[in-house]
């Protein structure tokens, strides 16, 4: 964990999952805010709410995106995907075109599918986007054994070795960027980070990617898995107001549109996402309003102290299934076996 500190301030930069997991060291910022949290993202304010305190207000988000070659769809006359299914479809198209035009490096999907947390994020939007659930729901109840889930989890293990490489099992967010922006990919899941890289001036990519928001299922809705920063204060502060005084200034309108405009930081604060200056230097963030407003957060809040080990046990469920070790469904049942069994644990919230 990332400390910043100004003399004993103790102001803390946490990781969206952090909230849950290290709740009974932070202050609750609700009698600093005057309300402030209002104006941003409500999932994030709602992640950051611990047993009815709100130990971290929101500084900068982050969810999934889908990143596309605008030219290749214009050259196949293809639009960009709204359905997973489509976007099998539609990679696979070109990827086999550009491959007989002599791109034999050409891939249709590039993601991140290596064992770790970015696999978590990838796969969370998967099932939640196709109406499975989010591995643990706000009540602890484990609902990530169900049919939604497991046709997700088949429908992206038809990727590998198809539209995607086998690779891309060992893929983290630096690796699929690579493959994209040296041109060799339709399309690629990643942050809204690559955006600014994508559009450097020595990008083979640059001017050719367009951004929207990631695919659903056939009866799903599209999400991205949440992520960003949060500041709080600690617990252990010997000056906890003026701590959080500078939390209050630091996630300010003010602060997060300067840090938008200079640094393309996706902001919390749902008003500057119509703000002209914002958009101005972030085309594509006006587009992404949806996306952000209905990201799904992982379930670190509900599940404590215990969410490293349930995540873990989701991407590696996951990856046994990507890589063909096992069925969806045998997977998600073992899965859920695994996660009753942290839960009976201690610490799980």
């Amino acid at each position: 964990m990332f400390a910043a500190k100004s003399t004993d301030l103790d102001v803390l930069n946490v990781d969206v999952v952090w909230p849950g997991i290290i709740k009974a060291h932070l202050v609750d910022l609700t009698p600093y805010t005057k309300g402030a949290e209002k104006d941003h993202f409500p999932a994030i304010v709602r992640n950051n709410t611990v047993d009815g305190k709100l130990v971290a207000m929101p500084w900068f988000t982050d969810a999934g995106v889908l990143y596309y070659r605008k030219d290749l769809l214009a050259k196949y006359g293809e639009k960009p995907p709204t359905t997973w299914e489509q976007l099998g479809a539609t990679a696979k198209k070109v990827m086999e075109g550009e491959r007989k035009a002599g791109m034999a490096d050409m891939q249709g999907y590039v993601f991140q599918a290596k064992a770790y947390e970015g696999l978590t994020c990838n796969a969370l939007e998967w099932v939640e986007s196709s109406g499975g659930g989010a591995i643990v729901d706000a009540s602890g109840k484990i609902t990530v054994n169900n049919p939604n889930a497991a046709k997700a989890l088949a429908t992206a293990a038809g990727w590998i070795g198809t539209v995607a490489p086998k690779g891309v099992l060992n893929y983290a967010e630096e690796d699929a960027r690579g493959v994209f922006q040296k041109g060799n990919a339709v399309f690629m899941r990643n942050w809204p980070y690559a955006w600014s890289l994508s559009q450097g001036a020595d990008s083979p990519v640059k001017g050719k990617v367009g951004v929207v928001a990631l695919p659903h299922g056939v009866d799903g809705k599209s999400t991205g898995t949440l992520g960003g920063w949060n500041l709080a204060v600690s617990k252990y502060s010997r000056h906890e107001k003026e701590a959080a005084d500078l939390v209050m200034y630091l996630t300010s309108r003010e602060v997060q549109k300067d840090r938008a405009i200079r640094g393309s930081y996706n902001p919390t604060i749902v008003s500057l996402y119509k703000d002209a200056d914002v958009i101005k230097s972030n085309p594509f963030f006006g587009d992404l309003y949806d996306t952000f407003v209905n990201a799904v957060p992982r379930p670190a809040t509900v599940t404590g102290a215990k969410y490293n080990e349930v995540s873990a046990a989701f991407w590696n469920t996951a990856h046994d299934v990507l890589s063909g070790s096992v069925e969806a469904d045998k997977g998600l049942a073992k899965l859920e076996t695994k996660i009753e069994s942290i839960r009976r644990g201690p610490q799980w919230r």
